[in-house]
């Protein structure tokens, strides 16, 4: 390991909050590891970092290596390198993940990159920063209870490792085929082979059990107009239990319904977020949630429903088609699912209140309605999921008659 001479820029304070920084961008998902920061250190000795821009640009080199990357290296490098408000402190690095941590800054901070500076200007030096006290940085620190829809590209990557590192299990389901095991059921043909050699006293009695197998999951996920604002962060929700879980079918609706099951499974998130808008013909149209639940019962339930999955269904409820459509769809899906979850992202608001004619139609046949609009309410399903238990829930709802016969378009 190369030694920082004393009489190098980077001693002291310095050096030790350039190995804090690197720790905020490996939680940002950058590949800031411990060599590559010596190789920084090592850099800094042969710039001058009095000037802002030159600083700035030693660090990008070195530690970006992807152009998806830069926004939130700059985001992270303007907060963590702001210029202290006296001559002891600087901003309290540890609410770098607050809702305040991307608020304008309380000092004179150009909004511009620190690459748009003029190449000649002298800054505040930096060594100020040996004035800082050395604090550390958690991805846990990010704000929980920050609503999606007013998330930045910097806090979007974090939340993304967030939300992977969540445990995401649905349990498993007992099938109907059988496998030896220490069950309480005897096997029979087993018995009667293994006690052949003996005469066919029954000597040994094998038992079986039945097979078991992780549970499916199915996510339906709005993408009308009214769901626009809350639609990224969602996807990258939708992209992870995609990646979760070994069984998952996925598909997005606004007036009509597109499976993206492939489109999920098959490239990386930085892939296919961009792009998926583009392939989906009704992005950010209408919301007609009854018609695309009807085109899920009669084109794809057959397929994906044979195992009693879980669904979640990702929606604001606000739907302009007929509520006893919605309602009748609702029922049937209802009937072929282990669980039903409706996830709405407008239930984390104290004043809402499901009034809409969809949501009164869809209501008598959710097992489960549950916010998703942070972090926490992330956190939450998660662990509710984790809890299922392995039979269906008491379902004893009034089941009307246009429950049963699917309404005529």
């Amino acid at each position: 390991m190369p030694a920082i001479p004393d009489a190098s820029p980077v001693s002291g304070y310095l050096f030790h909050n350039l190995i804090h920084f690197g720790r905020l961008l490996r939680n940002l998902g950058l590949d800031a590891h411990a060599g590559r920061m010596l190789d920084v250190a090592e850099a800094l000795a042969h710039v001058d970092i009095g000037r802002r821009s030159d600083f700035y640009h030693t660090l990008q080199t070195l530690l970006v290596r992807r152009a998806q990357d830069l926004p939130v290296f700059d985001e992270a490098f303007r907060v963590f390198w702001r210029p202290p408000r006296s001559e002891r402190t600087t901003r309290d690095l540890r609410a770098l993940g607050e809702r305040r941590r991307f608020a304008p800054s309380e000092v004179d901070v150009p909004p511009t990159s620190p690459s748009n500076q003029a190449a000649g200007e002298r800054e505040e030096p930096l060594l100020r920063v040996e004035q800082v006290e050395a604090l550390s940085y958690s991805a846990r620190q990010v704000s929980r209870t920050k609503d999606f829809a007013t998330f930045t590209d910097a806090e979007v990557a974090l939340a993304r490792a967030m939300m992977a590192s969540l445990d995401w299990e649905l349990g498993i389901r007992t099938t109907r085929r059988w496998q030896p095991g220490a069950g309480t059921a005897i096997d029979i043909r087993r018995a009667v082979r293994h006690n052949l050699r003996f005469g066919g006293e029954l000597v040994a009695l094998p038992r079986r059990r039945r097979r078991t197998q992780t549970r499916p999951l199915v996510l339906l996920c709005d993408v009308s107009g009214s769901m626009e604002r809350y639609s990224r962060m969602l996807l990258h929700f939708v992209h992870t239990l995609s990646g979760g879980f070994d069984r998952v079918e996925t598909f997005v609706f606004s007036t009509t319904l597109t499976r993206v099951t492939r489109r999920l499974a098959r490239r990386e998130v930085d892939d296919v977020v961009p792009t998926l808008p583009t392939q989906v013909p009704d992005w950010a149209g209408g919301t007609r949630i009854g018609e695309a639940l009807r085109r899920f019962n009669v084109d794809w339930a057959r397929r994906v429903m044979a195992h009693a999955p879980v669904v979640l269904l990702i929606s604001d409820g606000w739907d302009r088609g007929a509520p006893e459509r919605l309602g009748a769809e609702m029922a049937r899906l209802q009937r072929g699912c282990h669980r039903l979850i409706w996830l709405n992202p407008l239930l984390g608001s104290p004043r809402y209140r499901p009034l809409t004619r969809g949501m009164q139609a869809a209501l008598p046949w959710i097992d489960d309605f549950l916010p998703v609009h942070n972090l926490a309410s992330l956190d939450a399903l998660a662990a509710h999921l984790n809890r299922l238990p392995t039979r269906r829930p008491v379902r004893r709802q009034h089941v009307p008659q246009s429950a049963v016969t699917t309404p005529a378009p």
